[in-house]
């Protein structure tokens, strides 16, 4: 049975790369993008794909665009998928980046949810919820900690919605991805030199060393993509979802230390 999809974040990443091979599969997919050039880039695209799918402009910590989108558009999946990363310690980080960085992570994909979840059990639909978190949603990782902070958020916030919405059908599930070379982990790299500097910080700048090393060997995002769109076709799918396998055993193996870990 063919789906009406909607997904954030659509412009590039693994929400470009989901909505593209959703559509390809006969799907109606919905891809928003954050602003209008973004937009008219990808209607482009996908023309010169010949891939026939919707774009629309939605900016998740808009509130006019959530309602405006919710209110148009009547779909069975919603992929939430939008996200930001801002880099840095923690310790030092700009308390005003954190916030910006929590309003589209965390407040935004909320918000935009609450809007269809009212619709679908309004009208009795059975529906679906994909949220896209991270491996820093299950762990923290160093010098990046809000923004796992955010994400550990969504993950509790995609839980609760899990138990509290299974009564009215909707099932709710999420892609945890680990490292790929979609740019996102890049830029979150680049963000912390944007305001971090060695004259003024006390955290010593060899402290991202590791950071950049990871860059190094990131992973092909099709296979993240991919899997984000066989959890949202299938009815059965996990809850949690992680890619690639060796991510999710060090994630299971740092949980189960971190019950005897010292301060």
């Amino acid at each position: 049975m063919k789906k009406t999809i909607l997904i954030t974040g659509a412009a590039s990443g693994f929400g470009k790369i989901a909505a593209f091979e959703l559509a390809k599969k006969g799907h109606h997919v919905i891809a928003t993008t954050q602003v209008y050039p973004q937009m008219s880039d990808l209607i482009r695209q996908a023309e010169e794909g010949g891939i026939n799918m919707t774009v629309d402009k939605l900016d998740v910590t808009n509130t006019k665009d959530i309602e405006y989108i919710t209110s148009k558009y009547d779909i069975d999946i919603l992929i939430s998928n939008a996200g930001i990363m801002e880099g840095g310690p923690i310790a030092e980080q700009p308390l005003d980046l954190i916030r910006s960085m929590f309003d589209v992570n965390v407040f935004g994909g909320l918000q935009l949810a609450q809007g269809f979840i009212k619709k679908w059990v309004e009208r009795n639909k059975p529906a679906k919820i994909v949220f896209t978190t991270s491996m820093g949603g299950l762990w923290t990782v160093p010098y990046v900690a809000a923004y796992c902070a955010s994400k550990h958020a969504m993950e509790s916030i995609a839980e609760g919605l899990k138990t509290e919405l299974a009564q009215f059908n909707i099932k709710i599930a999420t892609c945890n991805p680990g490292i790929f070379g979609t740019g996102f982990n890049d830029r979150g790299v680049d963000s912390i030199f944007r305001w971090y500097n060695p004259e003024h910080n006390f955290t010593p700048i060899t402290a991202f060393n590791g950071a950049a090393e990871s860059l190094k060997n990131q992973l092909d995002p099709h296979s993240m993509a991919l899997t984000i769109v066989d959890v949202a076709l299938d009815e059965n799918s996990n809850f949690r979802n992680v890619n690639p396998k060796e991510t999710e055993d060090f994630i299971k193996q740092l949980q189960t230390e971190a019950w005897t870990l010292k301060s």
